[in-house]
């Protein structure tokens, strides 16, 4: 299991990209620490992947276009594949530790087709009421479940056998997981056409932000009008599209001062943010201190 406190994407989207994947097994364990992220916090992104985790410290907020949960120590959940999401700490001076399986639902389902994946895993994946399935440990069956996927966690790569031990543990809590939700699967489920629109527009600013955008371009990336834009941007990561193109170019600045030695006049142009001035202004307002102190932070590890 490898410690984590970034993540990266697809060049161009916000679709998670997860370099320790391999075509022969698509499966990835981590240990993030929310708390050193930049920023402190997780962007709005997606992945077809399934996101298994347990709160072994901390308080977590989960948010999706559908609403927000909280996981305390000692909770956990899964993240269904494709739902848009973002995740926060609740507090900001306690130490925020999460374990997480990350894996391709064909790691479970085996070949496509198959009857694994037809009566048991593609009713959770397709389900669009199936964002989150939450685990807490005040409910005795959910409990067991929880301390399932923590011992997962103690499998070691180095053990005979690890591969066919660990799915067939995911396996197990898959099943389990299956069985609780079958009444949230039973009810009717819907198309969600929004949530393919707000991934379209997000596409879309993210491969312009560093180029001037307007609202009726950003619609007509998913085919819809500048009211419906303005509506789906609300109602899916509750802000404006402006706010959502000023938030992402900021989100870049600051991976570009971690990351780089570039001036702080080309980050700037380079983010879509115009001159160094209004870009020290919003960036203050932003992250609460200077493009250079927040270089300087970064890169001595203090954030």
């Amino acid at each position: 299991m490898k410690n984590v406190c970034r993540i990266e994407f697809h060049t161009g989207s916000k679709e998670e990209l997860f370099p320790d994947f391999a075509p022969d097994f698509p499966y990835t364990a981590s240990c993030s620490q929310l708390d050193k992220f930049m920023g402190r916090f997780v962007p709005w992104h997606w992945h077809k992947n399934v996101e298994l985790f347990y709160m072994e410290s901390g308080r977590m907020e989960y948010c999706t276009p559908k609403g927000r949960m909280i996981f305390p120590a000692g909770s956990g959940g899964m993240v269904n594949s494709n739902v848009l999401h973002m995740t926060r700490p609740q507090a900001e001076s306690e130490k925020n530790i999460q374990f997480l399986h990350i894996f391709d639902p064909s790691f479970i389902a085996g070949q496509h087709g198959s009857r694994i994946e037809k009566k048991y895993v593609t009713p959770i994946t397709a389900a669009p009421q199936a964002e989150i399935i939450a685990l807490y440990p005040e409910d005795p069956v959910q409990a067991k479940i929880l301390d399932t996927i923590r011992e997962s966690f103690h499998l070691s790569e180095n053990d005979f056998g690890y591969e066919i031990k660990l799915r067939e543990a995911l396996s197990d809590i898959w099943i389990q997981l299956f069985a609780i939700s079958r009444p949230l699967l039973e009810e009717k489920g819907y198309s969600n056409k929004t949530n393919d629109k707000i991934k379209s527009m997000m596409v879309y600013i993210h491969e312009h932000y560093a180029e001037k955008i307007s609202i009726p371009e950003i619609a007509a990336a998913a085919y819809s009008s500048e009211r419906e834009c303005f509506r789906v941007f609300h109602d899916c990561l509750h802000m404006t599209p402006v706010e959502y193109v000023k938030n992402y170019r900021l989100q870049t600045a600051c991976h570009m001062l971690a990351d780089s030695r570039e001036t702080i006049t080309n980050i700037s142009h380079a983010c879509g943010l115009g001159s160094s001035s209004y870009f020290g202004k919003v960036f203050r307002e932003y992250t609460g201190c200077t493009p250079l102190e927040y270089r300087r932070k970064w890169q001595e590890n203090d954030i």
